[in-house]
């Protein structure tokens, strides 16, 4: 079963090359969509949210879908919803800051005798306090889901994943992975962290292909969950959250991206600006990630 569809009016394809070899090495012209038909894809955070949306999108594309994250009824009804669509769809449940409930994630793959062709590694956790305020078991915590958990989930897949042609990531980091935050220090060091380790993993494998999702914000209950300094819920609506981009055009941005074969996508409003702010007016940045709400 081929992995990318056939070419579009206006699309070029070098002859005699792979169109799945490694992103790094095929020619800037080429643009050859993935067909995710037929395809498995695994997703962490997959009953709540921009996990949820991504879900009913690649079911739309007639992708089947293995969902996991926190809440069985949250994930039987996004897999519920995912099955109108005709594909095989599966859940169950994981606690990502605990490393044998991963195990047992692996252990429900391969006891369905499942191939994951597509990881879409979207859970985390968010945070809304000051670096020194905050105690280092929630900076532990914040590391471990956020970016620990898809490390070693991606190890544990490690003889699978060597096995296939081909083996696509959806790394979803955020726009506090390009720069730093107010209120966000953990958070967005674990942000930064999955582009170093997903960007070298991408360069270390021929038959990895990486897409980086970068959200700014997104209409999600993200805010509700993030960890204070005491490692309480924040437990309420930010208004920066409740006023940003639908999730439902988030999760369909994020499909086009990983069908593109996209390295980075940015996905949200008006505070994508600060991403080229901080790169090419770092003075204003500083200015203006002073005054901004970071709640």
């Amino acid at each position: 079963m081929q992995w990318v569809s056939q070419p579009r009016r206006g699309e070029t394809v070098t002859t005699g090359r792979d169109p799945w070899q490694h992103p790094g090495r095929r020619l800037e012209k080429q643009k050859i969509m993935l067909n995710l038909k037929n395809k498995t894809a695994l997703i962490t955070g997959g009953g709540t949210g921009i996990g949820r949306s991504i879900a009913l999108h690649l079911a739309q594309e007639g992708c089947h879908v293995v969902l996991t994250g926190l809440g069985l009824n949250d994930l039987n009804a996004v897999k519920t919803e995912c099955e109108q669509y005709g594909v095989k769809a599966y859940a169950t449940e994981t606690q990502l800051d605990d490393y044998a409930s991963i195990d047992r994630l692996y252990d429900f793959v391969m006891s369905n005798h499942l191939s994951i062709d597509l990881f879409v590694l979207n859970a985390g956790i968010s945070q809304r306090e000051k670096a020194l305020d905050t105690d280092i078991s929630v900076d532990e915590k914040i590391l471990k889901i956020d970016f620990l958990s898809g490390v070693y989930l991606v190890k544990k897949f490690k003889e699978m994943i060597l096995a296939k042609e081909h083996v696509q990531f959806s790394v979803t980091t955020s726009l506090s992975g390009l720069f730093g935050f107010p209120l966000r220090s953990a958070y967005c060091a674990a942000k930064h962290a999955l582009f170093g380790f997903y960007e070298s993993l991408e360069l270390e494998y021929d038959n990895i292909g990486v897409t980086f999702l970068i959200p700014g914000r997104i209409n999600t209950q993200i805010s509700k969950s993030a960890l204070h300094g005491d490692g309480t819920a924040h437990a309420k609506m930010d208004a920066g959250q409740a006023n940003g981009l639908d999730v439902d055009k988030c999760g369909k941005i994020a499909v086009r991206a990983i069908k593109r074969q996209k390295h980075r996508k940015l996905i949200g409003r008006s505070e994508l600006l600060m991403a080229y702010i901080h790169k090419y007016c770092l003075p204003l940045y500083y200015k203006l990630s002073r005054k901004i709400s970071a709640t």
